[in-house]
């Protein structure tokens, strides 16, 4: 939990926060949650597949934007890394919740 918290501050370092959390841990969180959701759909179940699918990850997808966004307002942060972290994972939220 206490890593869950670092990360909603941005006491984590840039590259951590983006290629942890938010590529690695983005692609298994929305990969799962997005398989759940369709096994729910052919199961009928769309009421309870919404739920999971994004009842699931988009918390988790919010807490990572927060987390990269604010590791990237670090003074020790590369201007251009995080700009372009920042970028990246504004585009990944808006792709996986939106699909």
């Amino acid at each position: 939990m206490t890593l869950l918290i670092r990360l909603w501050r941005g006491d984590l370092a840039l590259g951590d926060a983006f290629w942890t959390w938010a590529v690695i841990g983005g692609l298994v969180v929305n990969a799962a949650t997005s398989a759940a959701f369709l096994s729910l759909l052919m199961a009928d179940r769309p009421i309870l597949a919404v739920l999971v699918g994004y009842g699931l990850s988009l918390p988790y997808n919010v807490l990572v934007l927060v987390g990269v966004w604010r590791s990237a307002a670090r003074q020790d942060a590369d201007p251009r890394y995080a700009n372009l972290a920042r970028i990246a994972t504004f585009i990944g939220f808006v792709l996986f919740t939106a699909t």
